[in-house]
């Protein structure tokens, strides 16, 4: 009698399913306590704690029900063989515009495309809904829905741009790797996450968002001052305009060895109150 793999695999996804969900449980449950915890007295305002509680929770009860719908969805094309269907339909769409079936590549990126499809109209109510209703019920939100298509669009042209000949090259690795297959598979990986770590913040942010450089004042010196005290090498400094799509802020850093920056956004620097909350938030 052979092993029932799949219902072995369906079953692992269940139970981590429930052993996540048990554990957000617990979180749920710390969310719901309303008085404010005694490490955060005298650092936030009652006001403030119970604002964050209610947007945490509202998230939490959507992550239930995503991660609900998720595993449902996860398990029946699992154990119903849905994959090998469209596996199969993918090489019936080959033959009907007139490519070879056979030729593995052409086989696996129509594959790809019909799941990249599937996964898109599965996951767009709930990113609509997290987006125009969760975040917007709390005065976050800032896109229009004009803007979040255009994303959308822009992130899909970059999928089929660049998806075809990464997806290309594994499966060439994996025909002519032999017995150094695993080892050409990492470096092929690694190189590529090298590259892309590179290109994304040049040239594939900048698709999405306006980085201009932080004007010269009393913000950049200290910034730069702090930088040049923690020996970090500093070369740019951007100011993103997140405001755009939402009010959240944040700073994030990138950059390989001597060539690091330092990008703000520009709800940070209007939600802080003075330079030195500013700074403190990018401080490495």
């Amino acid at each position: 009698m052979a092993f029932p793999y799949m219902e072995a695999v369906v079953g692992f996804m269940i139970l981590m399913y429930i052993f996540e969900t048990y554990l957000d449980l617990r979180q749920h449950a710390a969310l719901k306590r309303p008085t404010l915890p005694k490490t955060l007295k005298g650092v936030i305002s009652q006001e403030k704690f119970e604002k964050s509680r209610a947007y945490s929770l509202d998230k939490s009860y959507f992550n239930f029900v995503h991660e609900f719908v998720t595993i449902l969805l996860d398990s029946a094309i699992l154990f119903y063989g849905i994959l090998p269907l469209f596996w199969k339909k993918s090489g019936s769409f080959l033959v009907l515009v007139g490519l070879n079936e056979e030729n593995e590549i052409f086989h696996t990126l129509a594959f790809l495309a019909g799941v990249m499809i599937w996964s898109q109209i599965t996951d767009l109510p709930f990113s609509l809904y997290s987006t125009f209703v969760i975040e917007a019920r709390h005065g976050f939100n800032k896109q229009t829905t004009w803007m979040f298509f255009r994303d959308l669009f822009k992130g899909i042209c970059l999928a089929i741009l660049l998806g075809p000949p990464i997806v290309s090259a594994i499966i060439l690795i994996v025909q002519k790797g032999g017995l150094y297959l695993a080892i050409y598979l990492w470096a092929f990986m690694f190189v590529l996450s090298l590259v892309m770590m590179t290109l994304y913040p040049v040239l594939i942010a900048p698709l999405f968002n306006k980085f201009t450089p932080l004007p010269e004042g009393e913000l950049r010196e200290k910034i730069e001052k702090l930088a040049s005290f923690l020996h970090f090498p500093l070369k740019k400094l951007f100011v993103v305009d997140g405001s755009t799509r939402s009010s959240h802020s944040n700073a994030y850093m990138y950059g390989f060895f001597k060539n690091k920056r330092i990008v703000l956004y520009d709800t940070l620097i209007q939600q802080c109150k003075n330079d030195e909350e500013i700074v403190a938030v990018i401080v490495p």
